[in-house]
């Protein structure tokens, strides 16, 4: 698609620039995605069987808008249309490939880590991605978490001071209302050991609109928050979300990117060295290049471990260490994050050991 064919509804739709606006109008049927997009039948077949379980459908117009109307194999199109694929299971699919419930120390308060855990703020995003680790769980019903019913986890975070960072998820908190999202902010601030709060957001992917002055304005005196998003290709590199990350990092928020690997989508290490590069121009830091988790119904979305090996070889040395992400498989079971790459070292003996370089260069290496 062409930059004017990305940015025309905001100029033909001057309230779609308003969030709030975007969410209302978000996309949610069969029909009303069958009046946008020339679906096909495993399109269909999949979609009818979000409307009868499993992780709804939802998108916004500005997101819609990036997708082509006509071509089943567009890379914005298959992380958010739903898919008959999604009925298939294969041998390690999970439904909560974390083991998030295993790690719940207080009602919404996953910790995995000795420094840290993960606050569920609200099961509601803007879009539902198709790979979503939590679709067991977003959209639910619910939405928000009241401060009440957070009063567990928040007493939990007082009583172990060892937890020193924060990261506020969901489902997806920015697609909060300001005033939900500060009173979570506040009330952490108000915990003197914790150290950082990270806030994990797809918005200023799917809804950069939603990266308003008045949101900035309520949450910068609490610094240092980090923003944690997900951009996954390039086409996703829009005038407006460009404009989403200049607007947080000119604020004062590090942007930090999770790219997932996903089969037919981004698994190209030229797709990957255009989003990172990308990414680097509006100082959003691409962080990690996950392994797709193995959540239930996802299968045709993952990719073999060597794919992700593969192209990080291919990218090491030929981009900025700024733009090169580590890859990263988060284990089963919630075990943790393990950083897996290339293996560039042929032989160890003794003091001496012989690398292989990204050039291809064997060297040797003497420790002291």
């Amino acid at each position: 698609m062409t930059e004017a064919a990305r940015v025309s509804l905001p100029a033909l739709l001057p309230q779609a620039g308003d969030w709030r606006w975007q969410l209302q109008h978000a996309v949610r049927t069969t029909a009303e995605l069958a009046a946008r997009l020339e679906l096909t039948e495993a399109e269909l077949a999949g979609t009818r069987a979000t409307e009868a379980a499993g992780l709804p459908l939802l998108v916004t117009p500005y997101y819609l808008g990036l997708i082509a109307r006509d071509d089943p194999a567009c890379p914005i199109r298959r992380q958010v249309v739903p898919h008959a694929d999604e009925a298939h299971t294969v041998p390690g699919d999970l439904a909560d490939p974390l083991g998030e419930q295993a790690h719940e120390v207080a009602p919404d308060l996953i910790r995995r880590y000795p420094d840290r855990a993960l606050l569920f703020a609200t099961d509601r995003c803007a879009v539902y991605c198709r790979f979503c680790t939590r679709s067991r769980l977003v959209g639910a019903g619910g939405g928000a978490r009241s401060e009440e019913r957070l009063g567990a986890a928040f007493a939990y975070l007082e009583a172990n001071p060892e937890v020193r960072d924060v990261i506020v998820s969901g489902g997806d908190p920015l697609a909060m209302s300001t005033e939900r999202v500060l009173a979570i902010v506040e009330r952490l601030r108000r915990i003197p050991s914790i150290e950082t709060i990270r806030l994990a957001t797809r918005v200023p992917v799917v809804l950069p609109q939603r990266i308003t002055d008045e949101l900035l304005a309520a949450l910068r005196p609490h610094h240092p928050l980090w923003v944690m998003t997900h951009f996954n290709h390039p086409r996703e590199l829009t005038a407006e979300s460009r404009g989403a990350l200049n607007r947080l990092a000119d604020a004062g928020f590090p942007v930090m990117n999770h790219t997932v690997l996903l089969r037919g989508i981004n698994d190209a290490a030229e797709t990957l060295a255009e989003l990172f590069r990308g990414l680097v121009r509006e100082r959003a830091r691409p962080y990690y290049l996950l392994q797709t988790d193995p959540v239930r119904g996802s299968s045709h979305l993952r990719t073999p471990l060597d794919t992700g090996l593969r192209i990080i070889g291919e990218l090491q040395g030929k981009l900025s260490g700024i733009a090169l992400p580590k890859l990263i498989v988060d284990t089963p079971g919630g075990f943790g994050k393990v950083p897996v790459g290339p293996d560039y070292i042929l032989e160890r003996a003794g003091k001496l050991t012989r690398f292989r370089s990204p050039r291809g260069v064997e060297v040797e290496y003497w420790d002291p």
